[in-house]
């Protein structure tokens, strides 16, 4: 409810976050060479991350290899850390593209991971008009910043 009926940001909150030198407050986890991890404000499950390029772009076609293969990179090991600290079972990953491809911030391209457990999908969001999330924003970063923290970037 706060992301319906809160006035949105001027600007591209990629494009701030990007820049900002407070990374908890940003909930930035992992800065690479060429695009970041963030947790997703309004989360569809507990660790829902999105990677971004830092390059203002609408469509993965404006990347260059480098920062397309960086994104997947990130990607994976996101999987791998989520994985390994909370036990995810599963993940939906990929982007929306474009408004008619449901990309809620359209003009700047990133990725999705949300993680998945059996049985995480139940009755609130449909009955109460809700989501259930087992803990806050920033425990989650808390848990997962040390293990972004250890990223070794291809060529480092």
């Amino acid at each position: 409810m706060d992301y319906i009926r809160n006035p949105k940001e001027e600007g591209c909150v990629f494009c701030k976050k990007s820049t900002s030198d407070q990374d908890r407050d940003a909930l930035v986890l992992f800065r690479g060479a060429n695009s970041f991890v963030l947790m997703n404000l309004y989360p569809y499950n507990n660790a829902h991350l999105l990677i971004a390029p830092y390059e203002h772009v609408d469509t993965t076609l404006e990347l260059s290899p480098q920062v397309s293969n960086e994104m997947m990179y990130l990607a994976n090991e996101s999987m791998r850390i989520i994985k390994m600290t909370m036990n995810a079972e599963g993940f939906n990953f990929g982007a929306n593209i474009g408004a008619i491809g449901g990309a809620g911030i359209k003009d700047h391209i990133h990725f999705h991971v949300v993680p998945r457990w059996l049985g995480d999908t139940n009755f609130m969001p449909v009955i109460g008009h809700t989501k259930v999330m087992v803990e806050s924003l920033l425990e989650t970063y808390d848990e997962l910043k040390p293990h972004f923290e250890k990223i070794k970037l291809i060529g480092d």
